[in-house]
Formats: C-alpha cells, structure tokens, sequence
C-alpha cells in the first residue's frame, strides 16, 4: 500500500520498510524540512498495518534525526535533517579567492609530527599493544591529570575518545534517551547542532557573548526541561567566546539549582589560548569535560581526554570497550613526546592566534563593524543579511562562512577563520566586509 503526502509516496509494511522510504524522501528532496507527516492510525490504515509498526518506525526516524515530534503538532520532518550536515552549507572556492571559511588552523603553528610518531614506533616495538591492555597509558594519564588539576579541574577518572565529538556523543548517549532535551550554545558549533538531533535528542538553545552562555539563558532552558547543557570553555566555535571567572560563577549557581542535569564542558582549545581555564566541572553531580588535541597538534591526531564523575566515566569506558575498545596507543605515545618534550610552545601558538584575531576585530570597530573573537581562531561577525554578506563578499575575493552553519535562533552573521590570515591582508579584507555589511549594534550574539 502507498500513502501520497503530496507528490511523495510513503509506502511499506514493515517499520523498517516505512522508515526507510520517509528517509528516502527526505534525502531526495520530495520531503522537504518542515513537511507534515501523517497521524500514526491514518498512515497505518492506508497502509494497511497496526498502528503500533508505524509508531516505531516514527520511532527510528526520530532516533535517527530525520523528524521530531511536537504532542499535539505532530511529527514533522525536522529543519535540518542528520542526513543534511550544516558542513555542507560551506562555500566553494574559486580560483584566486581566499578562503577564511575553514575552522582549520594554521598549518604553520602545527608541530612536525615525524619525531614523536618515530618515538611511538620504537616504543611499539618494544612493547607491542595486545587485547587486555589498559586504554591508557600510564604516562599520558599522568600528564594528563597534572594538567586538568593545574586548571582547577577537580579530579575523576579518566578515559580517551577520538576526538570532542566523539567523547561528547558518549556522554550523551551515556545518560540520555531520545528525545530528552540538550542545551547547546546559539551561535555554537555547527558538527555539535548536527549530532544532538542526530542521537533523536532536542535542541534548546542557549544565548551566548564573549563571556560563554548567559546565566538567564541557561537558567531559561533549565527551566524548560534541559537534561543536558554542553559548554565551550574557551576559543567557542564561532563566536571566540570564553567562560570568564565571572561567568563561571554565576552558571555555577544556576547548575547547583539543578542537580540532575548533565553538564559537558569541551575545552578543545587547549594549547591554542592564552586565556585561563575558568571549569564548571563539579557543578552538577554528573559532569565531564573534554580535552582535545587535535587544534593544537593538528586535525588527524585524533584524541582527546575526557574526565568526570564516577558513573558517567564508568559508562562511558563500558560501552567503549564493547565498540572500538581504546584510543590507538601509538597516538597516545605521539602525545606523551608533544606534552613531555616540550617541542611546542604553546605560548607562542597563542600569541600568533592572538595577534591576528585581534587585528581584526580592531580593523573591523574601527570601520563601524562591531566584530567579537576574545579566543582562539575565529572572528564572528553580526550582519543584517548574511547571504548578500557572503554574496558581496566572494566577489570582492573573499570566502567566509554563512552564519547559518552555526545557528538555531541568534541573528545572521558571518564567521572568518584567521589562521590562514597575514598580517598584511587584515585591512583589504576589513575593508572588504566594512563595504559588504551594514554595521549591527550590540554586545550580544542574539
């Protein structure tokens, strides 16, 4: 049997038949975000199966990210299905044009990585990793505690993930079920807006300016039943914002009002900011917060540290030995020689991020474009109309990123990426942007 919803037909007789073909629809287009599906009892009496097989097929496809359902509103195709990455809202790149759409670093501040892989190696072969082992090595797990309780991170178990990303997915999946609530940063980090719906969770946003999320706007989404609220604590993507000692205090406040929610803070700019960590670990009786390596010592060298409380590590370890088991161990020994030779300095890394982003930010106030980076590697520019921004910009030789990658509810803007920025670039492309915008007023992302 088939069900026509407007020019696309749902068909099937198996809940696995019946998700299937509504992802079909949405993956070719004939089911556009925001499209209406029908009543679970009417589309099991056209198709002809109890009501109950097209509830579970709403199910995985509200597990899966592709719809969500609202009580009375019904389910609906979600505005921006997991099958649709924000990513793929990033610009193409002309020939001649410069790119500052891209959240890479700079390719020049990375360490060279032959010597500490050589180091893994001849420490692999002396030691081969076999099943059974540990998942981490003992002097990364040193390392790695002197340096979370340096910042102030109070102590917990550890454990290694392949990245932010990853370890924050298992947090989630750890204590959430479909369909719970995540407070999230608005503006915030376009692969994070992708997961949450992805894992059949709900997106409730939280405002952000350059001290990280504000109070009343995590107070707000507390109040309206966030099980979980994931944090940047310095160099937010895209916004640059850092949780200030100030902001730290007053979110830990609100957090201590509300014991049984989750809190995931991702401190992936270590090693690239000059600003101190201000931690919210603690706050809460379940945390975790993520240490990455990857903006630092480059992209592929993917691990991170992740810390917290007893049960939600004790979670996480569990379920990771039964999928991937640890994080290679020959990463972990590249890791050791970056942190123990002292081969990089991460001072001077951070000096450099600095330098640029600050002369950009300047150069833009100084033309009336009211501009905001206080850390890490981008520039988060306010506009009335970000696609004519992005428009006028390309054909002035300049690619940036749509505002639209990293936002729910806040206002249009753009994003510029410095690390790719020369010093003697910074006053073509602010005058470039003072020409493409009309400048925004206000302090605040929304």
């Amino acid at each position: 049997m088939l069900f026509v919803l407007g020019e696309y037909r749902i068909a099937g007789r198996r809940a696995s038949d019946i998700a299937a073909s509504v992802e079909a629809g949405v993956a070719s287009g004939a089911l556009v975000p925001g499209s209406p599906l029908p009543p679970m009892r009417e589309l099991a009496g056209v198709l002809g199966v109890n009501p109950n097989t097209v509830a579970a097929a709403y199910r995985t496809l509200r597990e899966r990210g592709v719809i969500e359902t609202d009580g009375r509103r019904g389910s609906r195709v979600r505005p921006r299905p997991a099958t649709t990455p924000r990513d793929a809202l990033r610009m193409e790149v002309p020939p001649g044009v410069l790119d500052v759409q891209e959240g890479n670093p700079d390719v020049a501040l990375l360490p060279p990585l032959e010597a500490p892989l050589a180091a893994a190696a001849r420490r692999y072969a002396a030691e081969p990793t076999l099943y059974g082992q540990e998942p981490v090595v003992p002097e990364l797990e040193r390392l790695a505690r002197a340096g979370l309780a340096a910042d102030g991170v109070p102590a917990g178990p550890l454990a290694l993930t392949s990245g932010a990303l990853d370890g924050i997915e298992r947090v989630l999946s750890a204590h959430l079920r479909p369909g719970d609530a995540v407070a999230v940063e608005d503006p915030g980090w376009g692969s994070l807006l992708d997961l949450v719906p992805a894992l059949g969770l709900r997106l409730l946003p939280m405002a952000v300016d350059d001290e990280g999320p504000r109070a009343e706007a995590v107070e707000r989404v507390l109040a309206d039943g966030a099980r979980a609220v994931v944090v940047t604590a310095r160099a937010q993507n895209p916004t640059g914002a850092a949780v200030s000692a100030a902001r730290a205090r007053q979110l830990k406040a609100v957090l201590a009002r509300h014991p049984q929610v989750l809190l995931i803070e991702d401190d992936h700019g270590h090693g690239i900011v000059d600003l101190p960590l201000h931690p919210l670990a603690g706050a809460t009786p379940h945390w975790a917060l993520s240490r990455s390596t990857a903006k630092a010592y480059g992209p592929d060298l993917r691990l991170a540290v992740l810390t917290g409380d007893e049960v939600t590590l004790d979670r996480v370890r569990g379920r990771q030995r039964l999928g991937p088991g640890w994080v290679s161990r020959l990463l972990q020994y590249a890791v050791v020689e970056l942190w123990s030779s002292g081969a990089v300095d991460h001072a001077a890394v951070a000096r450099s991020y600095g330098e640029r982003r600050g002369a950009l930010v300047a150069a833009l106030r100084e033309r009336g474009v009211p501009a905001h980076g206080v850390s890490g590697m981008n520039v988060w520019v306010p506009v009335a109309d970000e696609t004519a921004v992005v428009a006028r910009l390309l054909a002035a030789g300049w690619v940036v990123a749509p505002g639209s990658r990293f936002r729910v509810e806040s206002p249009p803007a753009v994003r510029l990426t410095v690390s790719g920025l020369r010093s003697a670039q910074v006053p073509e492309l602010a005058d470039a942007l003072a020409a493409a915008v009309r400048p925004s007023r206000g302090g605040r992302f929304s």
